[in-house]
């Protein structure tokens, strides 16, 4: 069970801090440390973006030290009550990313404050932003697989795993800045958060494809823990019909705010045509 939450925490915490790009931190980041805008202030891109990816690491292992805290406090837990625990913790984010009858966790939202790109040196505000964002709960929250990267890191039982994981979140989310690399003019910022917009609806579903498929595997794991392997397989195909439920809605939602926009341009172009002549 130990490589077991292992792997589930660490692929939580990869996709976790991909899927957290998309905050208005994230978005801000993507246009404030890219050559365009670091020319523009009279500094090198390649010297800010290396104090950002320095200050998210360290922002990592700060997360990761409380990560590592807590797994050697909940270390004494038996593998069946962490299995217990992973598919609550699971079965919650899921729910919360997708707005499973309008269910949502508490997000805290809080930006950096971009007045420091004009008051101190490239590498204040670079390694003072990555710090911030790689800490995870400094900055904006959105999205629940944040939360979710807690809970399953403790449970590996491991101190190094804990570290690990914070580490790795606070990798993945200063290197997404590396991302505006060829960010050098007007038009290739504008060109490149529009694919950057396009693309979030696939990082969403990813998340919660993934918070889904964790909920299964530890449901089926601890049924197996309890129960028995044939109770544990049963534990697995209930949780997968839950996965399909939730991805049914998210369809029918994502299928009515289409119709619903395709009914307002509509609308719109009803109201031009009707419009006075001239």
């Amino acid at each position: 069970m130990h490589l077991f939450f292992t792997v589930l925490a660490l692929v939580t915490a990869g996709l976790a801090a991909v899927r957290s790009s998309w905050s208005p931190c994230g978005r801000s980041m993507l246009s404030t440390i890219t050559p365009l805008a670091e020319r523009g202030r009279g500094n090198s891109y390649a010297a800010t973006c290396a104090w950002f990816i320095t200050g998210a690491l360290a922002g990592g292992a700060c997360l990761g030290g409380v990560l590592g805290g807590l797994a050697a406090a909940t270390a004494p837990l038996s593998p069946a009550v962490a299995a217990a625990l992973a598919t609550c913790a699971g079965a919650a984010a899921a729910a919360s990313d997708a707005r499973l009858g309008g269910f949502v966790l508490p997000f805290h939202r809080r930006q950096v404050n971009e007045l420091w790109l004009d008051r101190f040196r490239p590498w204040v505000y670079g390694a003072g932003f990555g710090w911030q964002i790689g800490t995870g709960f400094a900055t904006y929250v959105v999205t629940a697989g944040l939360y979710l990267m807690v809970p399953l890191a403790a449970l590996s039982g491991s101190p190094l795993v804990g570290f690990c994981v914070g580490l790795v979140f606070g990798a993945v989310r200063g290197l997404a800045v590396v991302a505006g690399r060829r960010i050098t003019d007007t038009s290739a910022l504008v060109a490149f958060h529009r694919r950057f917009d396009q693309v979030e609806r696939w990082a969403r579903a990813s998340m919660i494809g993934w918070e889904a498929i964790l909920a299964v595997a530890t449901l089926g794991a601890w049924g197996a823990l309890v129960f028995g392997a044939s109770y544990g397989a049963l534990g697995a195909a209930l949780s997968a019909a839950f996965a399909a439920a939730l991805s049914a809605v998210r369809t029918r939602r994502a299928v009515v705010l289409a119709l619903r926009k395709a009914q307002r341009t509509l609308g719109r172009g009803a109201r031009v045509l009707d419009g006075p002549s001239f």
